[in-house]
């Protein structure tokens, strides 16, 4: 009680410490309320399933506690809502079609939902009376239809609980006032909203306020701060909790602890190789200034460095064109991506102009050690193969038994990728860029390399050193016919030649069936192609026939796939595609295919299930598979699908109308919602053949 009273005493006064109408007429009056609730508690609104009739009136909730801790049914009966507290954020441009409110009283924090935008006279600060009904929310319980009127002004709440990322992420402290302590990595301006991405101890957070039109912000970049804001969640389509991100009132809520360095190109120098290091790790909790010459850039994407020690990569939505060779003044974050050294939310500026960065010719052996991560190098491997449904284009290459990768975005493609025939020799110049294995990650405390791949510069980083193999099967009959009519005076030299021929013959074999394996596979997942599922699906439809048993098609689209590439970038896409194949081959039988279509859509061909109860578990169990987040660079991300499914059996079926089928199953189950399967049974009218999870 005397904590509940010391707290609202915060609401009482302004800065000059005068006594507001709050002081005089709000706080009596939740005094008598916080005594009638404990001297009633047997009838307590915080406990509402005691209320076993419906037509009993419900009690009213008085504390933004009581109305917080419903459960989502509760919170449904729309209990009667009377709360006096002050407004701690508070947002007329929110995006929703009306303005979004947090309040705060001695208890705690709730949100909520007027009916419009009507109430723009409000503030941070504002204390105000309001009256509404509870409703489930977002997330939380919230106070829907609040009929809010102002009773005075006051500071926002004080000593607020000091809080961490996991904490946060339990979404026990959903709505709630509370206070955050970390570095600020980067400042995103919009038309009516600011976010700031704030590095904690314990990882990174979103925080976002409403524009104001005079402030600065850009000053806050590096600044060690305290912000209080509200905690809000990030959800699906389903209320699930899937993130989240908080909500400050304005600048008054954010205090500079360590102020950000005037200008962050004035910091001593650290060479690349000490970052991260035992004796420099400190650095790593602020920007550091790095130069080096310049050996890659990705305009407003990547850009990468040399220094004399060490290569190191940048990201940066900076796109000032330099030069390769030019000397380049970096600042930003170290930390890693992917179990390997980057450095985030940078930007560069030019030091002065260079002269060309000599790339190192290396083996595979020699970059598969991972020494070479980030260096400007040269190698040599035979083009197998292409992937060009991804953001960037990939040139699939080989050398020894080792596969690997040179990018190069789709943007600066150029004419020169014309000459580029499968078969081809080819040297390509580029970064080295190593992939960490996530499994077996350490070797006695080093990390171990999975792979690698090449990121290129232009075109010109391709030199096609050989045309593909002039050796064919009609080139060879040609020998042989000529070794046939030499004399009997050759007859060794025709013997070494024909087992020399007879190695060409194998390899030739043996590189139509690697060719034939990647035109039937997808490069990214090592699924199934369009041309294989075709296949097979036209093999099932007949066994199906001759059988009289079924055939089940299911098309799965990832939904807002492109958010993904959008917020987390093109490799993190990659990497989600991977897992979505892996966990779409985990879910069916080792008898069914698993293909990709191109992008983010996949299908599943499941020969003889004619049982639709069958294949909606099949289906719900896919959709439940994939909604599980994919791990990325220390992050979750959050992923869901959209299942459409097709079942026929007896006579009409027919290969092209089950893909029709399903693909008018997957529309409806977009259009339901999301994250969720439709069933479509061929052959039935279509106000009869829906079925849903």
């Amino acid at each position: 009680m005397a904590q509940q009273m010391e707290s609202t005493t915060g609401l009482c006064s302004d800065e000059q410490g005068k006594i507001s109408l709050f002081c005089l007429f709000g706080l009596p009056a939740i005094a008598l309320a916080v005594l009638l609730f404990a001297s009633s508690s047997h009838a307590s609104p915080a406990a509402p399933q005691s209320v076993t009739n419906s037509a009993e009136k419900l009690p009213t909730l008085t504390t933004a506690r009581q109305a917080h801790s419903l459960s989502s049914g509760e919170a449904a009966r729309a209990y009667p809502v009377h709360i006096k507290g002050v407004v701690t954020y508070f947002d007329e441009n929110y995006g929703t079609g009306y303005a979004a409110v947090f309040m705060h009283d001695s208890t705690g924090s709730i949100f909520l939902r007027p009916l419009s935008r009507s109430v723009g006279w409000l503030t941070a600060g504002t204390v105000i009376d309001v009256q509404g009904v509870s409703g489930p929310g977002g997330f939380g319980p919230v106070v829907v239809k609040p009929q809010i009127r102002v009773i005075g002004h006051s500071a926002l709440p004080a000593n607020p609980p000091r809080v961490s990322l996991p904490r946060l992420e339990t979404g026990a402290e959903d709505a709630q006032w509370v206070e955050v302590e970390g570095t600020i990595h980067a400042v995103s301006e919009y038309t009516h909203s600011i976010t700031l991405q704030l590095a904690m101890i314990d990882g990174s957070i979103s925080v976002t306020m409403p524009r104001e039109e005079t402030a600065s912000y850009s000053n806050l970049v590096d600044a060690k701060v305290r912000i209080q804001a509200n905690a809000a969640p990030t959800v699906n389509g389903d209320s699930q909790m899937i993130g989240v991100h908080l909500m400050a009132p304005n600048l008054s809520a954010i205090k500079v602890v360590e102020p950000a360095p005037g200008d962050p190109f004035s910091q001593s120098l650290i060479p690349i190789d000490k970052l991260l290091r035992w004796d420099a790790f400190s650095a790593s909790f602020h920007r550091v200034h790095l130069r080096g010459n310049l050996t890659l850039q990705w305009p407003g994407s990547s850009l990468c460095i040399r220094d004399a020690t060490r290569g190191i990569c940048a990201q940066t939505v900076q796109n000032t064109p330099l030069a390769i060779g030019d000397l380049v003044d970096i600042v930003g974050f170290a930390g890693t991506e992917g179990n390997k050294l980057v450095l985030t939310d940078a930007m560069f500026r030019l030091a002065s102009k260079g002269g060309l960065v000599a790339a190192k010719p290396v083996s595979v052996g020699e970059a598969l050690k991972g020494s070479h991560d980030s260096d400007l190098i040269q190698m040599d491997g035979q083009l197998i193969g292409s992937d060009l449904t991804s953001s960037n284009m990939n040139l699939i290459l080989t050398s020894g038994n080792t596969i690997f990768a040179a990018v190069l975005p789709k943007g600066m493609k150029g004419n020169d990728a014309s000459q580029w025939k499968t078969g081809s020799k080819l040297r390509v110049t580029g970064i080295c860029s190593v992939q960490i294995d996530a499994r077996s990650h350490v070797r006695e405390g080093v990390a171990v390399t999975k792979s690698f791949q090449i990121l290129m510069r232009s075109p010109q980083d391709v030199v096609v050193l050989e045309g593909p193999s002039w050796w064919t099967a009609g080139h060879i009959l040609v020998l042989l016919a000529l070794a046939l009519i030499a004399t009997l005076c050759v007859l060794g030299w025709v013997m070494v030649l024909r087992k020399h021929v007879q190695e060409q013959a194998n390899l030739l074999r043996e590189s139509e069936s690697r060719f034939r394996h990647m035109a039937l596979h997808d490069a990214l997942t090592g699924l199934a192609t369009r041309l294989l599922l075709e296949d097979r699906l036209s093999n099932a439809v007949e066994a199906a026939k001759r059988h009289q048993t079924g055939v089940t098609l299911l098309i799965i689209d990832l939904d807002q796939f492109k958010d993904i590439n959008d917020t987390f970038g093109h490799h993190c896409g990659d990497e989600v595609l991977r897992i979505t194949a892996d966990r779409l081959t985990q879910a069916v039988r080792k008898s069914d295919t698993v293909a990709r279509l191109g992008g983010d859509e996949f299908v599943v061909l499941l020969p003889e299930v004619s049982d639709l109860l069958k294949a909606e578990g099949i289906a719900a169990k896919i959709v439940e598979s994939l909604a599980e987040p994919v791990l990325f660079a220390g992050r979750e991300v959050p992923v869901s699908a959209s299942v459409g499914v097709c079942n026929s059996t007896g006579r009409e079926l027919d290969a092209e109308a089950l893909l029709k089928c399903a693909d008018e199953a997957l529309y409806r189950a977009k259009a339901g919602g999301r994250n969720c399967f439709r069933v479509v049974v061929s052959g039935q009218p279509l106000a009869q053949m829906d079925s849903i999870a």
